[in-house]
């Protein structure tokens, strides 16, 4: 299999054990003092957290199979296709890219097709830990212009202990860019609580006897 690092300025085409596909795009904040150290990303878990944006974003894409069309900016993967990104990280059979046109050539959509689980945090407005928004379906769609990931083909989103699920194949649900769940279409809800442990050493009561 091949290894393609796509980057700003270019493609650059390397022969390694999975075909990973990196685009950078440059972000306000400061960059780092030191390169990071590239890890196999077939390690990674993708309904893992999301890691905190510093410096340019970086996407990684890891696939068996890759192809470009460098005139259009397109790319297209298949195979085991795994998505890394600070903003969400995503997996599918089959992955197709566009990235923007001219100097900055940094993601612009993505669509995600067969067996897609996409995964964002909801940050915790009291500062406590993230919720984990897990959504599924056949289909997704990620905007970078707006953070949105829109999920069609019976999607359903897991927050929690709570599951969001599509009764109708034409419902649609939309994840934004802080983890905020809409949803277009019927739907069903599931709101779960996990049951309080009973007082220890309490008696059970025993039943009256008959006179």
């Amino acid at each position: 299999m091949k290894l393609i690092a796509l980057a700003i300025l270019g493609f650059a085409i390397s022969a390694l054990a999975q075909t990973e596909v990196v685009t950078t795009a440059a972000q306000t904040s400061k960059p780092t003092s030191s390169p990071k150290k590239k890890t196999d990303g077939t390690n990674k878990n993708p309904f893992g957290p999301e890691s905190k944006n510093e410096g340019p974003i970086t996407t990684e894409i890891y696939a068996d199979e890759a192809s470009f069309d460098s005139g259009k900016n397109i790319g297209v993967f298949t195979g085991r296709v795994k998505v890394f990104d600070p903003r969400f990280n995503l997996q599918s059979d089959k992955l197709t890219v566009y990235l923007h046109k001219g100097e900055d050539q940094g993601l612009e959509k993505a669509i995600a097709e067969g067996n897609v689980g996409v995964v964002r945090d909801r940050p915790d407005p009291n500062g406590g830990p993230p919720t984990h928004a897990v959504g599924r379906s056949e289909h997704a769609v990620y905007t970078a212009n707006d953070g949105s990931v829109e999920l069609t083909g019976m999607p359903k989103v897991q927050q929690g202990l709570n599951l969001h699920i599509a009764t109708s194949s034409e419902t649609v649900m939309v994840i934004d860019q802080d983890g905020h769940l809409n949803t277009h279409g019927p739907s069903r809800t599931e709101i779960r609580q996990e049951p309080k442990d009973e007082k220890a050493g309490s008696p059970s009561p025993s039943p009256s006897p008959k006179p």
